[in-house]
């Protein structure tokens, strides 16, 4: 397929891209920054360089050119939700990068005389709200928190797609993978030995190996009967403690010393929610379509996420 990748250059990015290659697709990556040069020369990607969230860049004909040319779009564009505090010109950003991407993405596809057949959009398990006792399905409805409510809206810019174009939207829970996410984060400090659970421990983790999210998002794009919201997490989450010392175990190191959640809020403001709360999420619609997760252990994810050879 000829793909055009929106939000694709980061750390899902980095091994979806190679993945879909391998598969034999040929892609359009857009990105604000240009690429290195080391991989801007595969004559396999064409790269663009635009701001997604400036609806100017829309009426681009590079951009549009591109969009109508490819046979799917995968969108997972956005500002990190915890990279940094939410200050108020941080939240708009968070809004801005997924809404009015995904806004003008969608309104450009309709004015196509032939719009892609398919496209994959990101969305986060966040859309459920946190809580410590709930297990949620692609069924439960959203939460009412500024991670659910921003979520929310992110998939309904979806649903005014064309009727040509399948659209399939999957709800990422914490990508595990040692270059970026939270688990980069966690890995040089359990590698000093000074790594323990984040918070009380007891939040719910919904994970997902970043290789089976890649598998994931290839057959979303091929197979035709994928639409609609889907689970991105693998079938077994985890609490933070459960986590933490399966981590540790994994590194051969301690993993006893516990993150205060003030600590976390004090660096990270609201943005601690996402580590220090979570919500039980179940892929109950990927089960029942027969998806294979090739990576459904903790442990075993964990060690594949952190050999050397995966890095």
């Amino acid at each position: 397929m000829r793909l055009l990748l929106l939000g694709c250059t980061g750390f899902v990015g980095r091994e979806l891209v190679p993945f879909l290659l391998n598969l034999g697709h040929q892609l359009t990556l857009v990105s604000r920054r240009p690429r290195p040069d080391s991989e801007a020369a595969d004559p396999r990607i064409t790269n663009l360089c635009f701001d997604l969230a400036d609806p100017a860049s829309w009426s681009q004909p590079p951009l549009l050119e591109a969009l109508a040319a490819a046979d799917g779009v995968v969108n997972l564009a956005g500002e990190s939700i915890a990279d940094q505090r939410w200050t108020p010109a941080y939240r708009q950003r968070l809004l801005d990068s997924r809404l009015v991407t995904t806004t003008q993405l969608v309104r450009a596809m309709a004015n196509l005389a032939k719009p892609p057949s398919v496209l994959v959009s990101g969305s986060a398990v966040g859309y459920y709200g946190t809580s410590l006792d709930g297990c949620f399905t692609e069924a439960s409805p959203p939460g009412d928190d500024f991670l659910a409510r921003l979520c929310a809206r992110w998939e309904a810019a979806t649903q005014v797609a064309p009727e040509a174009c399948r659209v399939v939207v999957l709800r990422i829970g914490i990508v595990l993978g040692p270059d970026g996410g939270a688990l980069g984060k966690m890995l040089p400090v359990f590698r000093a030995g000074f790594g323990g659970p984040v918070g009380s421990g007891q939040q719910w983790m919904s994970w997902i190996q970043r290789h089976d999210l890649c598998r994931l998002i290839a057959t979303a794009l091929e197979d035709a009967s994928f639409a609609g919201p889907y689970n991105a997490v693998a079938p077994e989450p985890t609490r933070m403690a459960i986590f933490a010392s399966t981590l540790g175990r994994v590194l051969g190191r301690p993993s006893l010393l516990p993150v205060p959640g003030p600590l976390l809020q004090l660096l990270l403001g609201d943005g601690a929610k996402v580590v220090l709360e979570g919500q039980q999420v179940k892929p109950e619609r990927l089960v029942s379509q027969g998806f294979h997760f090739q990576f459904t252990d903790l442990s075993a994810a964990l060690a594949a996420a952190t050999s050397p050879e995966r890095r």
